[in-house]
């Protein structure tokens, strides 16, 4: 009788956005820009709503477009989720 292999399905893999090592603490970031994978998950947001909020601009903060890319500035990044922090206290 052959051996029946297991397959990991995509639903039950493992996200790569969600991961929390895959990313640095924000306090350890340095760069001015991360990109939106990263946003996202400071943020906690999937990187489709940021792409939107880029899309239509209606977001808490807007992107740097860089060659056609996007970069979502840290510093803003940190000042909503300081902001976000404190109100929930």
């Amino acid at each position: 009788m052959p051996e029946q292999q297991s397959t990991q399905h995509s639903a039950q893999a493992p996200r790569a956005a969600s991961d929390p090592l895959r990313f640095p603490r924000l306090e350890q970031v340095t760069q001015p820009n991360v990109q939106t994978e990263q946003a996202a998950h400071y943020l906690n947001r999937r990187p489709q709503t940021l792409r939107g909020w880029a899309c239509f601009e209606d977001g808490p903060l807007r992107p740097l477009r860089i060659n056609g890319r996007l970069a979502w500035p840290v510093a803003e990044i940190r000042r909503i989720t300081r902001a976000e922090g404190s109100a929930n206290v």
